[in-house]
Parts: C-alpha cells; sequence; structure tokens
C-alpha cells in the first residue's frame, strides 16, 4: 500500500491512497482524513485502506484523480517524534578518519542516534531555504520508517513488528554550523534544519523480495544538479537494521503511534577503506560531506564546494523496472527571504 498527503492548506495536509505506479491517487475521508489519524487507528483502518489501494490498482474505485508529486506535503507534515539514525557506520568512520580522530569500538555496537525538530517539514518539491552559503549547505540521501505504538524496552524483533510505512529522506545538514554546536557537548539543533521525505510513504509488504531483515534492498539514487551523484544500497552495510534502531529508540521510553525513526546517510565501502564515487566507476555517496571526507584523507584537503544558492537535489529510489517507488524528493536551494 502507498500512502501520500496532499497540500491543502492545513498543517497536516490530506490523506490520499496512491496507485502502485505513482499515476492515480484517491482521498479517504471517510476513513482518515490524516495519515496521523490513520496510524493512531492502523489495526482497524489498515484493511480498508488496503482494500482502496486493491480497487485503485484494478481500476475499479471512484473519483480517483492523477497524482502529481508536487502536490505532496512531507507523508506526515509534522510527527510527534524525529530521531535519526547512523545506521552505516562507514560514514562515521569516514567523518573521524578526516578528523584524524578515532572511532570508539563502541559505535559497532551501540547506534548514534539525534532527536531532530519534528514540528514543520517541508514538502519534497519544497525550496530548501537558508540563510547564508557560508553555512555549508549539504543534502543526506536516508530510508525511514515510521511506527505504530512501540513499547520501552522492546527487542529489535518487536520493535520491527511495529513499523508502518517505509520513505525516503533529505535530511538537510548545514555542516559549516555543526562544529561548534557539537563542540558544546549537547548535540545538533541549528545545524539540522527542516527534513524532507518523499512524497509517497509504503508498507513494507508492498515492497516485497526488497525489504527483509527490517532493511530496504534497493539503490539510493542522488542526483546532484542532473549529474549521478551516488546510487549505494540500502541494505548493503547497514551496520545497525531498522528493527535495531526503533528499539534504540524505544529502550527508556514508548514511542507513539507516527513516530519517524532514520537510518543516518546511506553509505557503502565498496570494497574499499571509504568507498570509491561515480566518477571512478563506484556507487558514489548520499552526502557532499563524504566525498569532502576523502578528499581530505587523500590529498590532505578538501575540494568540493557544499551546495550553493540555486543547486538542486534529487533523491529517489528505483526498482528493477525503473519505476519510481516513493516518488523523488527533488529540491532546489534558496536565499531565505524573511515573509516571502
Amino acid at each position: 500500500m502507498k500512502l501520500a498527503s496532499l497540500k491543502n492548506g492545513s498543517r497536516d495536509g490530506q490523506l490520499v491512497v496512491v496507485s502502485r505506479d505513482l499515476k492515480k491517487a484517491v482521498a479517504v475521508p471517510h476513513l482518515a482524513a490524516t495519515l496521523q489519524y490513520a496510524l493512531d487507528h492502523w489495526s482497524s483502518l489498515a484493511p480498508a485502506l488496503a482494500e482502496v489501494y486493491q480497487g485503485l490498482n484494478q481500476g475499479s474505485v471512484q473519483n480517483e484523480f492523477v497524482f502529481d508529486e508536487a502536490d505532496c506535503e512531507s507523508p506526515l507534515p509534522r510527527a510527534y517524534q524525529w530521531a535519526d539514525g547512523s545506521a552505516y557506520v562507514n560514514h562515521v568512520e569516514l567523518v573521524r578518519r578526516a578528523r584524524n580522530s578515532e572511532m570508539p569500538p563502541s559505535f559497532w555496537t551501540d547506534p548514534l542516534m539525534y532527536q531532530g525538530g519534528s514540528d514543520d517539514f517541508i514538502g519534497p518539491r519544497d525550496q530548501i531555504e537558508v540563510v547564508s552559503e557560508d553555512y555549508g549547505i549539504d543534502f543526506e540521501g536516508e530510508v525511514a520508517v515510521i511506527t505504530g505504538d512501540v513499547p520501552m524496552a522492546c527487542t529489535p524483533e518487536q520493535a520491527a513488528s511495529q513499523i508502518r510505512l517505509v520513505m525516503l529522506v533529505n535530511d538537510v545538514s548545514l555542516r559549516g554550523l555543526i562544529p561548534n554546536e557539537l563542540a558544546k557537548g549537547f548535540g545538533f539543533f541549528q545545524s539540522k534544519p527542516a527534513s524532507a521525505f518523499s512524497p509517497v510513504a509504503v508498507t513494507p509488504d508492498e515492497l516485497g523480495q526488497h525489504w527483509h531483515d527490517a532493511k530496504l534492498h534497493l539503490p539510493l539514487v542522488s542526483h546532484l544538479n542532473g549529474k549521478l551523484f551516488g546510487k549505494p544500497n540500502a541494505g548493503v552495510d547497514m551496520t545497525f537494521n531498522f528493527g535495531q534502531l526503533v528499539a534504540h529508540a524505544a529502550k527508556t521510553r514508548n514511542l507513539g503511534a507516527g513516530a519517524i525513526i532514520g537510518s543516518g546517510t546511506v553509505s557503502n565501502k565498496q570494497g574499499t577503506d571509504y568507498g570509491t564515487s561515480i566518477d571512478e566507476g563506484g556507487v558514489g555517496y548520499s552526502c557532499i560531506a563524504e566525498v569532502r571526507m576523502i578528499e581530505t584523507i587523500r590529498d590532505g584537503k578538501p575540494a568540493t564546494a557544499f551546495m550553493k544558492f540555486g543547486d538542486r537535489i534529487r533523491i529517489e529510489v528505483l526498482d528493477e523496472q525503473g519505476q519510481s517507488v516513493f516518488g523523488a524528493i527533488d529540491q532546489q536551494v534558496v536565499a531565505y527571504q524573511p515573509g516571502r
């Protein structure tokens, strides 16, 4: 089943069921006006929503309309919880190597995770507004899950059973602000502006063979200014699966329905010390920072610039037939103008 939230002037958008090929949609106000309502009543509403989905794919649903990804909010335009992990330890290792800092062994056994701002996500086609290019604007291509109610101190297996939906993320990062924030010893906040999620959120069963071991086993494809930047497989080199990440978030607290847990930047080692770029015949990367880290390790300093105003990033996942699974996050960086 595929679900989306259309912009309708409200804070939470209008829930729609989307066809498998992302060409058609239908609103379901008689079942749920918003995705959060559907998640709050998942056990009773999911079968009915799945029936609508089946009918939509078979062409037997009335009031269907053409689905346009540009009309979408993020599936949850705001959420009660947004916690982002760092499941691809290769990414963390690169960061520390570039700083000549040894990585603690515990990073391989205990996930990193930060709590992000979740009151105001931006849509998958919305502009990324930033005050200054000096902030070091970067994209981060990730996968995320939306949970049902997760009990405190649950096992990873129990946590995995509460994964309701899967989607993609552009976890925008302002690299120039990160060092000073981390130096205070209290984590990210200003350096992590509003994130954007894919137009469509997908139930794990819809992913078929590509969802197993609580991981998405498909390449995450990123294009920066129209040029292929990365296509690492999200199921490769993922040290902690989503069951483990959700359980980590729930170690000392319950998670409410609609909690979003992110994977962190998708990163593949590719049989090397730190991966290989597309230009060098590899699968590339899911953020600019990794390229800069490799340049620093190799050459002593970075050469690739962070994003500038006018730059565009596109992030999506394609199946074997080249069909977009979640729709595309496609965003342009622009200068923030108060009151616009």
